[in-house]
């Protein structure tokens, strides 16, 4: 480590944060804005919905091998050259002029970027602070790609409504070049193996897994029998890929990923949260934001807005999480967060009607917020616990993925249990206003059609019926999205009580 960076310093962990945010922010901030993407580069709305989710697949699929490669390259070394390329991918969306240039920019050159950087900015802030510090500076990383999934739809919403879709780039070129300009502040890693330690056909392996199980989870609201084969092709090749490195290891030679990790329990529970928790914020976030547009008719800008609660409560109890821990056990912290955002869950599951008025929301996605904070504050800090110094790297990869499938998981999951969910108000409504269809499939499938079809609330409202019906399907449908959400948490609740506290 460069001996000059005094550990007291604040500064590593700002730079690294900044890049947490803009990574995280990317994959969000243009779900307002695609309508006007569409518009601007004569597209259509499947295709920059393929290139937003190609962004998250090249990223989660070169996360093992970026985890590698710091050993290899250095990880200061390594996060600045993936810096420096998102800053040409994120000025090529800028400017981009069509939806191939696009693709290009985002999808692939920042997608690749985002997976050299997001692995180092773990490991950096491992190998740069220690003790109480550590705790809070893994905190604040851990935390900033859920506050910035957050507000992505405020800032794209603002960015859309008041500029461009293209300025939400530029700001982000901005911190890039900030990042940069800063980049001698970052203490300097010496790399601990050489290049003809890479493990090609163990990259190659893993980068076909991951790619199908990522492609498999973002399509499964489209074709679900597709889907689950592509998921299990993808988890037959995850687990070739684990069988192929247990080999290689046992040969003498350096493996990808040392399968050995998973034997501490902290890093396998604590990958596992993270996957759930980031899932049940992305799926609810999705969720609620569907209501607020569709059902509400908020503009991007008041969608944004009306989600603020959960950014806040996300963050004040995430800078408050570390404080607190010379005064309780980590897993006590996490375990109460997963209790709040339960309650929080429940209390939004009750607040989803027509006439809902969005200062109702905001006691759930304060609390709902609040309880995540806690949990995603100190999540990264005890799976890493007991991992040795030299191990740090591959351990920050395997945490990263597991934050990136999350995240991906999110709304391709929510998205089938609101389908799901519809179906189960409309046999309600069904069961109330029309008992004479309960048992007839084609009546059912008709109405959901129909409930798909209709283009605007007030038109719903001109018939006392149908609003009673709709009414309904959106109180049952949001209420099992919110009863899902609060069953993922209490999963995560019981899986933080297998976690090994951390010794203060």
């Amino acid at each position: 480590m460069n001996e000059t960076i005094k550990e007291h310093s604040w500064v590593p962990l700002i730079i690294v944060a900044l890049a947490s945010f803009i990574i995280a922010l990317d994959a969000t901030f243009m779900n307002v804005s695609i309508s006007q993407v569409v518009a601007d580069l004569n597209t259509d709305v499947s295709t920059i919905q393929m290139i937003m989710s190609f962004y998250t697949l090249i990223t989660a699929a070169f996360m093992l091998l970026s985890a590698k490669l710091q050993d290899i390259v250095g990880k200061k070394k390594l996060f600045l050259i993936g810096t420096a390329l998102y800053g040409v991918g994120t000025f090529t969306a800028a400017i981009s002029s069509s939806a191939t240039m696009l693709f290009i920019g985002w999808s692939v050159i920042e997608g690749i970027a985002g997976a050299l950087m997001m692995p180092a900015t773990v490991s950096i802030i491992s190998g740069t602070y220690s003790g109480e510090k550590r705790t809070v500076a893994l905190a604040i990383v851990g935390v900033m790609g859920a506050i910035a999934a957050a507000i992505g739809p405020l800032f794209g919403g603002v960015m859309t409504t008041f500029l461009s879709w293209r300025y939400g780039f530029a700001c982000e070129l901005i911190i890039v070049f900030i990042i940069l300009v800063m980049q001698s502040k970052i203490p300097n890693f010496a790399p601990t193996e050489s290049k003809s330690d890479l493990d090609i056909t163990g990259a190659i392996i893993s980068f076909v897994g991951l790619v199908l199980l990522v492609l498999g989870i973002l399509s499964l609201s489209k074709d679900m029998t597709t889907s689950i084969a592509t998921i299990i092709l993808g988890l037959i090749a995850l687990d070739g890929f684990a069988l192929f490195e247990i080999r290689r290891k046992r040969n003498g030679k350096v493996p990808l990923l040392d399968m050995a990790l998973f034997k501490d329990r902290n890093l396998r529970v604590g990958s596992i949260i993270l996957l759930l928790s980031y899932l049940a914020m992305g799926g609810a976030l999705f969720a609620v934001s569907l209501f607020l547009q569709s059902v509400l008719e908020l503009n991007a800008f008041n969608t944004g807005l009306t989600t603020l609660p959960l950014t806040m409560g996300l963050l004040i109890f995430a800078v408050l999480a570390p404080s607190l821990t010379g005064k309780m056990k980590h897993k006590t912290i996490m375990a109460i967060g997963c209790i709040m955002s339960i309650a929080g869950c429940l209390l939004l599951s009750y607040q989803f009607r027509l006439d809902t008025e969005t200062l109702n929301l905001v006691p759930g996605l304060f609390v709902m917020g609040a309880g995540l904070g806690f949990l995603m504050a100190l999540c990264t800090d005890i799976s890493l616990v007991n991992i040795p110094k030299e191990s740090q790297n591959n351990a920050s990869g395997v945490n990263t993925t597991s934050q990136t499938l999350g995240e991906s998981l999110g709304t391709a999951v929510i998205g089938i249990i609101l389908i799901l969910g519809v179906f189960g108000g409309i046999s309600h409504a069904v069961d109330i206003y029309a008992p004479e269809y309960s048992g007839n499939e084609t009546f059912h499938q008709e109405a959901y059609d129909y409930f798909q079809k209709v283009g605007s609330i007030n038109e719903i409202k001109e018939n006392d019926t149908i609003e009673d019906i709709v009414n309904i399907i959106i109180q049952d449908t949001m209420a099992f999205v919110m009863q899902v959400t609060a069953i993922i948490m209490g999963i995560v609740f019981i899986l933080t009580l297998r976690l090994q506290d951390k010794k203060n």
